[in-house]
Order: C-alpha cells, then structure tokens, then sequence
C-alpha cells in the first residue's frame, strides 16, 4: 500500500508540472475570480490526505496520512491516522493537540505570527491566498491544473515558511495540492483526495 500511494504520488506531481506556462492577464483575473467564488461559497470541507516531509539530510521523504476537516470561518482539523494517531485542531484562537492520548492546548492570540501562520493554513485549504501585501505571487497552468506560487514578503514568516505552491483543479476550483517550502529548502508537501464540501460537520468533530 505504501508503494502503491507513492507511485500515485509521483504521478500526480509529473501530471501538475507537465507543460507548465505563466497564465495571462485574462487567465489570471479569471482564476482568481473562480477561486473566490469557490471560497466564499465553501462552509465545510472534508478530505483524506497523504503528506510528505522532505528533509534534506534524509534518503526518503517522511510519509504521513490522515483526514482533514474544515468549517468555516475558521476550524480546521488535520487528523493523522497512518503511520500514528495524533491531531492538531485550529479553533478561533486556540491550538487543540492530541498526541496518542496525552492532549494539550495553545494560546494562539499570544503571537501574532503563530496567528498569521494559522491564517494561512486555513487559507491554503480554501485556496484563497491571494494577498498582493502578504506575497508575490505568480500564476501558471498546466492542462489539467493551475498553479500559484506565493513568496512570503514577511522576514519572520519566511524564516517558517518562504514559499506555498498551491495547485487547484481546473474545473472546480478545489485545492488538490499545498506545498510549503522553508528557507532553508526543507518541504511539506500535502495531497488531497476524495475532497468532499458543504457536508453536515457536528462541532464535536473539532474538539480535543
């Protein structure tokens, strides 16, 4: 099975690269205007997902995955299943972790970066990131899918995350693909599957 979801993969990451070209004026005005309209209509989402974590000192990347689960405005639950259990939960202003049993609470309005990088997580899973003030930003194509290359212009947030490449379906504006690059190159790198959005989600869902 692992095998299997790695060469998945692979060729969902040559399918996004294949034939990549910058996206015009037009192209540009039009995506952004699709992915807005996609966000705003957007009260929930759920999704599986397989996530990488590329370490540059390390032979093969690390293979985590797991459920995500999203409820507007702002809750956001990564639920990790494979290959340990473990949670983390965006709620308001609160960080909830369930590590295996022993949980734990941070105090998100204690820092305004742990704010904006909880902001942007939310953000890079509804797809709508397109602050010219926060990042330059650049679009590109592919056949089946668009691009967008966002560079932090913030220092203290580059010195997390310099980078997101996020890749959306064409036809239903939906993130299939996040990529965070840090500065020293080091990734993440999440792939989303059997996306569903506007289901019913109890509260419960997102409490430790």
């Amino acid at each position: 099975m692992r095998n299997l979801i790695l060469i998945i993969s692979i060729f969902i990451t040559i399918s996004l690269n294949a034939q990549e070209s910058k996206m015009s004026s037009s192209e540009t005005e039009n995506f952004k205007n699709q992915i807005k309209k996609v966000s705003k209509e957007t009260k929930t989402i759920t999704s599986d997902f397989v996530q990488f974590k590329h370490l540059d000192f390390l032979t093969e990347d690390i293979e985590t995955s797991g459920k995500m689960a999203f409820k507007a405005p702002n809750w956001v639950k990564w639920e990790y299943i494979n290959p340990y259990e473990y949670s983390i939960i965006f709620k308001d202003d609160v960080l909830l972790i369930n590590d295996g049993g022993t949980k734990s609470d941070v105090k998100m309005n204690s820092s305004k970066l742990f704010k904006k990088l909880n902001q942007l997580i939310i953000n890079s899973v509804t797809g709508d990131m397109f602050d010219n003030e926060e990042f330059e930003i650049s679009f590109y194509k592919t056949e089946r899918f668009n691009k967008v290359i966002l560079k932090s212009k913030d220092k203290k947030l580059s010195n997390f995350i310099e980078t997101f490449e996020l890749y959306f379906n064409k036809e239903t504006g939906a993130v299939v693909e996040v990529k965070m690059i840090e500065s020293s190159q080091d990734f993440t790198k999440i792939i989303f599957s059997n996306r569903v959005d506007n289901s019913q989600l109890n509260d419960a869902i997102f409490t430790n």
